[in-house]
């Protein structure tokens, strides 16, 4: 079974204060898109991959392990290299999170990382969800949407968004969802990921003053377009843009370009621009 997990970019993200758990409440507007993809492949037992030979061919070698107790190889390709321990990657929990509850068989996983780390898109929580539905669908479980978003709050924040994968308003770590009616009448997006900037989600939280709008989002996002840029906010963007001026000028850039609106996505380093 083979996916290619999309991205998402977020309008308007507010940080509305710091819960007891460490974590903190807010509330987004999640909106996918398919601009930016990872390709996902996972089998059963000693089935075919229909990736390995390509992926082999175009990266020259995959970072690889397996389970300790051997029912689960993964494999991963990304161009600049993989820098993390491939049983912690998303899509392996996402398989240990399953066999926790339910006895799965064997299975391989084979992830092209194209998406960007770092970058506010949610490429990791992509992975992990489709790889729940795909893990899902190979073992025979006959699972919910609504449980697969259960067990994806558990693994991201975001997780359980693209479980849904259309426009979804989210408030508390960002895990409670609610279908959005977004209408962009027409408007073309483009995201730009600039290169060498990664934003750790950990640092840009410790920037952050939590802090209630004037205006809730809900109320923004029912506004005429032409009223985000000024009342449409990521308040992620004052401390992000002060450590890495040069997103700044990457927002800027995009409204210089005739953008509708334009923000940073998420935690950064990924903007946006609606056109």
């Amino acid at each position: 079974m083979i996916t290619n997990p999309n991205v998402k970019i977020n309008l308007g993200l507010n940080v509305l204060r710091r819960r007891p758990d460490g974590y903190h409440d807010l509330e987004t507007l999640f909106v996918p898109y398919h601009g930016i993809s990872d390709s996902l492949e996972i089998i059963t037992g000693d089935d075919y991959s229909r990736t390995l030979a390509s992926l082999k061919e175009r990266y020259g070698s995959l970072t690889q392990a397996v389970s300790p107790d051997g029912k689960l190889m993964i494999s991963i390709a990304k161009a600049d290299g993989v820098d993390w321990d491939p049983l912690k990657d998303l899509t392996a929990k996402a398989y240990a999170l399953l066999a926790a509850d339910y006895d799965l068989p064997p299975m391989k996983i084979f992830l092209e990382k194209r998406s960007p780390v770092g970058a506010g898109l949610g490429g990791g929580s992509a992975d992990a969800a489709f790889a729940l539905r795909m893990i899902a669908q190979l073992a025979g479980l006959e699972l919910t949407d609504e449980q697969l978003a259960g067990y994806a709050a558990q693994l991201g924040s975001d997780c359980a968004f693209f479980i849904y994968n259309v426009p979804m308003f989210g408030s508390g770590r960002g895990e409670i969802l609610e279908p959005f009616q977004l209408d962009l009448g027409g408007l073309r997006l483009e995201v730009v990921v600039p290169e060498g900037i990664a934003v750790s989600t950990a640092d840009a939280y410790r920037g952050i003053v939590p802090c209630i709008p004037e205006k809730p989002l809900r109320e923004v996002l029912g506004q005429d377009i032409g009223t985000w840029k000024a009342d449409l906010h990521n308040d992620f963007e004052a401390t992000v843009f002060a450590k890495y001026p040069a997103l700044a000028n990457v927002k800027a850039e995009l409204y210089a370009r005739g953008a509708v609106y334009a923000a940073m996505s998420g935690s950064g380093s990924a903007c946006f621009g609606l056109f």
